[in-house]
């Protein structure tokens, strides 16, 4: 197959499938003039990288699943994932309900609501402690 049916099939642009080319995610079996050839199987292997992007899996974590076989799914990476999105499910399933009560609440003001106070100070909290968002840069393993 070359990119622009690649393209097609898994419908990511084709810059994208040069992108997780560069990153190591895919690889091409070689080139066709110009344009770059892969295997078939590339489209389920881009699936299971867009089943981990919705998962909340960076590219790096994605990566590291994959050895030169196929995939390795780490289970205990998995399992920490589902854990933190059940966490997540839990604060905007929070959030939701302290926005619906707000739109409907009958205090004169909404800082006149002790529900709505409690959201404010829960959303404060949640705030303020969120983690930094850069990673410490990791080596490139060798395959």
């Amino acid at each position: 197959m070359d990119i622009a049916e690649v393209a097609k099939a898994s419908g990511l642009p084709a810059s994208t499938l040069r992108f997780y080319e560069e990153k190591g995610l895919i690889h091409s079996s070689g080139r066709n003039g110009l344009r770059r050839s892969f295997n078939a199987s590339v489209v389920e292997r881009l699936a299971l990288i867009s089943l981990g992007r919705s998962a909340g899996f960076s590219l790096d974590e994605i990566a590291e699943m994959f050895t030169f076989d196929g995939p390795d799914i780490n289970r205990a990476m998995l399992s920490a994932k589902a854990d933190k999105l059940d966490r997540t499910i839990e604060e905007l399933t929070a959030m939701r309900d302290g926005l619906r009560h707000a739109a409907v609440c009958k205090a004169p003001s909404h800082f006149e609501c002790p529900k709505f106070l409690r959201l404010l100070r829960v959303a404060g909290k949640n705030r303020f402690r969120q983690p930094n968002k850069l990673k410490e840069i990791k080596p490139k393993r060798s395959v």
